[in-house]
């Protein structure tokens, strides 16, 4: 317990580093998943494509491998950001494919007629997605979209190693200062804990709200 109250201080600054890392690349992925998945069921061929390009190059990419073509490429594009907004980029990024392919696969469960209705009153591909097919396909993919973006909170402990102030991070002050590592890791522990039970316990009440009755 004195690992933790010695060193409260740098526990609460990493503590809402990863917090805020979660936050801001859940609503990037999210955003982009969606858009994507719009894509890949649009009937204009480019956009498929594009779509496609998308999912399949994030998907088979390195996580770790994108940090680095993030924050070491575009510095050399001219695009200077912070390092946390870099972080936030390439999480947002790479856990778009994921919510692309999550939404896409609640718009499969969604009846063709429902969007053959909708156009046949008129509504353009956009109108009838929107309005129509995305609210029926979000009550089914609560529990995946969930479940993806507790993996990003876990995956935002690589921004550590990019001068990214984050949970992980702080056991590298904790080990040269002398405290036992081991508990310092079960802090470490509890404090992604807390973050993932909280994104958990969200989607369960969006779950009990507007999920499909199983």
């Amino acid at each position: 317990m004195d690992v933790l109250l010695d060193n409260w201080s740098l526990y609460r600054e990493g503590f809402w580093g990863t917090v805020q890392l979660t936050v801001f690349a859940s609503l990037l992925a999210l955003g982009l998943g969606v858009v994507m998945a719009a894509f890949r069921v649009a009937p204009v061929r480019s956009l498929r494509s594009f779509g496609t390009a998308w999912v399949t190059v994030l998907r088979n990419t390195p996580l770790t491998l994108l940090f680095f073509a993030v924050l070491l490429g575009l510095p050399r594009f001219g695009v200077v950001l912070p390092f946390q907004t870099f972080a936030i980029l390439a999480l947002g990024c790479y856990t778009s494919a994921f919510i692309c392919e999550v939404v896409r696969s609640g718009i499969n469960t969604v009846p063709v007629g429902q969007g053959e209705a909708a156009r046949s009153l008129g509504m353009s591909f956009p109108q009838a997605l929107g309005l129509i097919v995305l609210p029926q396909a979000f009550r089914s993919v609560i529990p995946p979209v969930g479940s993806t973006l507790i993996a990003l909170a876990k995956n935002s402990a690589i921004a550590g190693s990019f001068s990214v102030s984050e949970l992980l991070g702080v056991y590298k002050p904790l080990n040269e200062m002398g405290y036992s590592i081991i508990w310092a890791f079960v802090w470490i522990a509890v404090g992604y804990l807390i973050v993932t039970l909280a994104i958990s316990a969200l989607f369960h009440l969006l779950e009990k709200r507007w999920g499909v009755a199983r």
